[in-house]
């Protein structure tokens, strides 16, 4: 299946600009599988939680879930992107999967970065994944997930064979993270993230771009720089996160000691 990131720097507030953007920068590219930053519809930076309740989306009325419609019907893949979520009185920090078969999945940020915190109401649901075209088994975490190898070890254990990334990176040290995540469940690991910088108020972001993908051994696939707007697509063969095998003597799930620990 051909599996691919888009990175870009959106504009915060300018939601009918940034999906605009988006749509020009997919263009006639097609793929299986396209992943989308976190938040990529609003911009990151919020200033209080009255502002993320204005941007608040409902499902499925959302602005963000009619625009992922359209591109996974146009163009036949299933499509991962951020928004926020607004659910009665609560939001959430939220990634949508739209199939091309017009379903569509929801999933929640569990770990709350900084003061993310005091603006986004904290989720519960359990990691699960979900099936998109061919039975592909697709797991989502949204950036600040990834400091937490529980999230993804549950999702492997599940039996997610590709991990759809949505990110607004800040550290710079997730993208070499994500390698040992990705050997040590043996998974394909998409991170899509933002660049360029958002000041507001006494808020200031720099997003670090470097979008990658990840193969189940660890290798780097494709990385994007830190700047770049682009969208970038690359063949995978989802079957090789099936096989747990490090060597013929070693299964990354077997050997677990869980008598120990």
């Amino acid at each position: 299946m051909k599996v691919g990131f888009l990175q870009f720097n959106p504009e915060f507030g300018k939601v009918d600009e940034n999906l605009e953007k988006v749509e020009s920068i997919i263009g006639n590219v097609v793929c299986d599988l396209l992943v989308l930053p976190e938040l990529f519809s609003t911009g990151y930076t919020f200033k209080s939680k009255a502002e993320v309740i204005k941007f608040g989306e409902s499902i499925p009325d959302g602005k963000t879930l009619k625009f992922l419609k359209k591109v996974a019907t146009e163009k036949k893949m299933s499509i991962v992107g951020g928004f926020v979520e607004r659910d009665g009185k609560k939001v959430y920090n939220s990634s949508l999967l739209y199939l091309e078969n017009s379903k569509y999945f929801i999933y929640r940020k569990k770990h709350l970065y900084r003061y993310e915190k005091n603006i986004f109401d904290t989720a519960y649901e359990p990691y699960k994944f979900f099936l998109i075209q061919n039975g592909i088994k697709v797991g989502l975490l949204i950036c600040f997930d990834w400091l937490f190898p529980e999230a993804m070890r549950q999702l492997a254990l599940s039996g997610a064979q590709v991990i759809c990334h949505s990110a607004n990176l800040v550290m710079d040290v997730c993208q070499d993270a994500m390698v040992t995540r990705a050997l040590e469940n043996r998974v394909f690991v998409i991170t899509a993230n933002r660049t360029g910088m958002e000041k507001r108020g006494r808020f200031e972001n720099r997003f670090t771009g470097m979008s990658q993908i990840v193969s189940p051994e660890g290798r780097i696939l494709l990385r994007a720089g830190e700047d770049d707007e682009v969208i970038s697509v690359i063949d995978i063969n989802p079957d090789d996160a099936l096989n747990k095998f490090l060597n013929p003597q070693n299964n990354i799930f077997s050997d677990r000691r869980e008598d120990i620990y």
